[in-house]
């Protein structure tokens, strides 16, 4: 077992709390900035709307370098095949969220429908092509991950998924959802597995954010058009589970989390 090394076991210094409240003030100044921009360009190509959101995230991962310490990087981009497909991702952190756009081609997310109701920062994402589902209609959701992900994946873009449907703490999984396997399978596309250990430096729902380097691992593409859509989801769940075991740095849950759904 590695040492416990990350923010599970830090207690919050100065330099942290200022710097997370910092940064803090950042993302609210330059989402109200930003926001209306990416919103005004609603009548504008997608490419044009992407361009100016990937500046915005762009900026606030050099501001959360430089103030909060917390820098990451990257394992296995060799593994990106040029087909795009499905990104099925371990969830810990508001991190990988919009990190996974700086790493990864044009992609957009399945997401929660209320989120876009935010101010600022919903109303620009919402022209960003998210697909926002309602959670508790499960059948429903199901049926429009499949049918608008399909459509974003012949428009060229990626589709992201966070299988366990929450942020799960770090050491926990929860049960992984089929509706990436399901997605890949309907789509004949390829899925890469993605597992980073950003919840042990910024925690689900946290003020804090730890210095140190996130680690973010990307595996060998799954062949979604040859495979059932278990058969996808269980080898994701698989390379993803045992990765988060190799680089996490608190004791990892042998067994799945039933508060994760």
């Amino acid at each position: 077992m590695k040492p416990a090394n990350t923010s599970c076991s830090r207690t919050p210094s100065l330099r942290v709390i200022l710097g997370s409240t910092v940064y803090a003030i950042n993302m609210v100044v330059s989402i109200v900035l930003f926001g209306p921009v990416v919103r005004c360009l609603k009548m504008t190509t997608f490419e044009r709307r992407y361009a100016v959101a990937q500046l915005w995230i762009a900026w606030n991962y050099w501001v959360l370098g430089k103030v909060c310490g917390l820098t990451y990087r990257v394992e296995g981009l060799e593994n990106i095949p040029a087909q795009p497909g499905v990104v099925i991702c371990k969830h810990q952190s508001a991190w990988e969220t919009i990190a996974l756009q700086l790493i990864f081609p044009p992609l957009v997310s399945v997401l929660k429908k209320s989120l876009l109701q935010i101010p600022f920062w919903g109303w620009a994402l919402a022209t960003l092509k998210p697909i926002a589902i309602t959670r508790s209609a499960k059948t429903a959701a199901m049926k429009q991950i499949i049918k608008q992900g399909t459509e974003r994946i012949r428009e060229g873009l990626w589709v992201v998924v966070f299988p366990e449907g929450t942020r799960v703490a770090p050491g926990e999984r929860g049960r992984y959802m089929p509706g990436g396997g399901m997605l890949a399978h309907k789509a004949g596309c390829p899925v890469v597995p993605v597992a980073p250990n950003a919840g042990e430096f910024w925690k689900r729902n946290a003020y804090l954010k730890y210095p140190g380097v996130i680690t973010v691992r990307i595996g060998p593409a799954i062949d979604g058009a040859k495979l059932s859509a278990s058969e996808i989801n269980q080898q994701a769940e698989e390379w993803i589970e045992a990765q988060m075991r190799e680089i996490s740095g608190v004791p990892y849950a042998s067994a799945r989390s039933d508060s994760a759904s």
